[in-house]
């Protein structure tokens, strides 16, 4: 509507008709807006129960039911904006131009989104494993949608990117629920091994933490110039670990010299030759 070009006395006419000709189409595209906000609420509180029901982890839902809420939410203001009479082909390839502007300023972040969602979707570890993931060994503290928190035994924080994890090697030792110790104690030459592997037995099976099933064993494993070394492994379950490695180690040793079985020690015999 051009009122320039006008006289004055026309002007409230076109004033009038215009808003004749509009006040019912922004009304239909607030009802549309009003109801359709409603209807976006419940379908992302449907998603997310039935994200739930499916046993996906809570970020993943949270993440899943946000992003639909969101896509909708743009569709309906697009929609909304098109009733009222206004062209939306410039306002539609403004947001196509901004996202791929966005996608290609955020490539490393995508692939960790992308990691993220994969993580919590296959669940190869879940929060309070004990995992080795990039060379670190840890509890999962809390899967984020970016990264993956880790309690190292020492109590530091690592933070993984998910990216990483996902392509990476991962190495559960928790989804079994059991774990191998591996110690290892040394005994002097020609002791009696058979008896040594009886005392270690009698010691592993006394600890309540170790495992029936899978049974600990003892074996040689190396020969050595002082002595013998024996491999002990016991099972345990992996929040026990290190518990009953220490235990194992500590126990063991004095079982062992209890039962008159020392340790090795290096001996050296010097040869004093006169002329």
């Amino acid at each position: 509507m051009d009122l320039g070009n006008l006289p004055y006395e026309d002007w409230g006419r076109e004033a009038l008709d215009a808003c004749v000709r509009y006040i019912p189409k922004v009304l239909l595209a607030l009802v549309v807006l009003w109801v359709g906000m409603r209807v976006i609420k419940l379908i992302g509180r449907a998603v997310e129960r039935g994200l739930e029901v499916r046993a996906v982890e809570p970020t993943l839902r949270r993440f899943v039911g946000s992003l639909v809420s969101i896509g909708l939410k743009i569709m309906l203001f697009v929609t909304a904006i098109q009733m009222m009479g206004v062209a939306t082909t410039s306002f539609v390839a403004i947001i196509g131009a901004a996202g791929l502007a966005i996608g290609l300023a955020l490539q490393g972040t995508l692939a960790n989104f992308a990691g993220g969602v994969l993580v919590l979707l296959f669940k190869p570890y879940k929060v309070g494993d004990l995992i080795e993931a990039q060379g670190v060994v840890g509890n999962v503290k809390e899967i984020q949608i970016f990264t993956t928190v880790l309690i190292t035994p020492d109590n530091k924080t690592v933070i993984i990117p998910n990216g990483a994890a996902a392509n990476g090697i991962i190495t559960n030792y928790t989804s079994d629920g059991k774990i191998r110790v591996d110690c290892v104690l040394a005994i002097a030459r020609n002791t009696d091994v058979a008896k040594a592997r009886a005392v270690l037995m009698q010691v592993m099976l006394a600890d309540p933490k170790v495992l029936r099933d899978p049974a600990p064993t003892v074996a040689m494993s190396k020969q050595l110039n002082e002595g013998v070394e024996l491999a002990v492994r016991p099972f345990c379950s992996p929040e026990h670990y290190w518990d009953v490695y220490f235990g194992t180690l500590e126990n063991g040793g004095s079982a062992l010299l209890d039962a008159g079985i020392m340790s090795p020690t290096n001996e050296h015999k010097v040869f004093i030759q006169k002329d």
